[in-house]
């Protein structure tokens, strides 16, 4: 691992010299509009990329996008990596690891998931205080090496208390309807039954989706702060839960993108 870390490294920093990014994104499925937002000195494939899974999703770009935003130098992902694509929990937090070794201080996470919890609707955001993860290993399994993180990390606050209190605080300031909540990560890629939605409502989820965990996890492990922030696309209510469409959630995600943007946004300022 460490060895597929320094390539990648070794080849980013070739191509983008002196530049230092202190802050890490990543942006999920509809949400890459963040990138106009930012002010690109460098943008790269994953597919140049050494090591680099290659994102197989039409709807994700598959880019490193390296600036600055509200004055941070930033490195966003451009499309993120699943479980359900085939690749190994390993490979899917493998850029966490390199965005860590480039420097970022702090990581910042975006998904769209669906609502389980009848007071968030569809167009809302919630912030992501806790998680329970349903996916079938963990991105820690197998050889530790210490010098990337501990063999048991503690993951009593996989998100950080003090960001997840300043997001709320800008979305209070900015008339969002911003919740916080607990997301339940599932394998996929097939949508839930009725059953399975109630049955990850009782044990106390608020939202779902397929990604984020994994990502959350090695962030943890290798010490780095988190926060995380859901777009809700959709809303997984049994007594009414209507057939999944595609372009409605990448629809509801384009039209309540810019909410987000302003968050994160303005939380990366105050860093």
């Amino acid at each position: 691992m460490l060895q597929t870390i320094k390539e990648s490294v070794e080849y980013l920093k070739r191509k983008i010299g002196e530049f230092e990014p202190e802050v890490g994104i990543v942006l999920g499925t509809g949400l890459g509009g963040l990138v106009k937002d930012i002010e690109v000195v460098h943008s790269i494939m994953y597919s140049s990329i050494p090591n680099f899974p290659i994102s197989t999703l039409e709807f994700h770009s598959g880019k490193l996008i390296f600036g600055t935003l509200k004055g941070k130098k930033v490195v966003a992902m451009q499309g993120r990596l699943h479980y359900y694509e085939g690749y190994s929990m390993q490979q899917i937090t493998f850029p966490i690891r390199v965005l860590n070794a480039l420097g970022i201080k702090t990581l910042f996470v975006s998904n769209a998931a669906g609502s389980l919890n009848s007071d968030f609707k569809k167009g809302d955001l919630m912030i992501i205080n806790d998680h329970i993860n349903l996916q079938p290993e963990s991105p820690l399994r197998g050889l530790n090496d210490s010098d990337l993180g501990p063999r048991f990390p503690d993951m009593s606050q996989p998100y950080n208390r003090n960001l997840i209190a300043e997001g709320l605080n800008i979305a209070k300031a900015e008339n969002i309807t911003c919740h916080q909540g607990v997301y339940c990560a599932v394998t996929g890629p097939n949508l839930e039954t009725k059953a399975e939605y109630k049955y990850l409502r009782i044990i106390g989820g608020d939202a779902v989706g397929m990604s984020t965990v994994p990502e959350v996890i090695v962030a943890n492990h290798m010490g780095l702060p988190v926060f995380a922030i859901s777009v809700l696309t959709d809303e997984g209510f049994p007594e009414d839960l209507q057939p999944f469409n595609l372009e409605e959630i990448l629809e509801t995600a384009s039209q309540a993108e810019p909410k987000m943007t302003q968050i994160l946004s303005q939380l990366i300022s105050t860093l």
